[in-house]
């Protein structure tokens, strides 16, 4: 089940990131980000993985990035609290 806390910190990223105003509150996690979102561009994702990394204290590596990550809100969502699982596991 996706924790609507990180989707609205991953939205809120997204909209500081990419300047989409309140374009992407009215939008759910269904959303598709990747094709639908102009600004949404190479250097956009590079400083979303930064943002991410540094917002949940996780590491992405770049092999764990794909189209698919960032299809839609909620894959995005999915696969930062995949990584804060993993995190979690570790510390535990």
């Amino acid at each position: 089940m996706i924790n609507i806390n990180h989707t609205l910190e991953i939205k809120k990223i997204l909209t500081d990131t990419l300047g989409l105003g309140k374009r992407l509150d009215a939008m759910g996690s269904d959303v598709i980000l990747l094709g639908n979102i102009p600004e949404l561009d190479s250097v956009a994702v590079v400083t979303i993985i930064l943002a991410l990394e540094q917002k949940f204290a996780i590491s992405i590596k770049d092999d764990e990035i794909s189209a698919k990550t960032f299809e839609k809100l909620s894959s995005l969502v999915n696969f930062v609290e995949i990584k804060l699982a993993e995190k979690n596991r570790r510390l535990a």
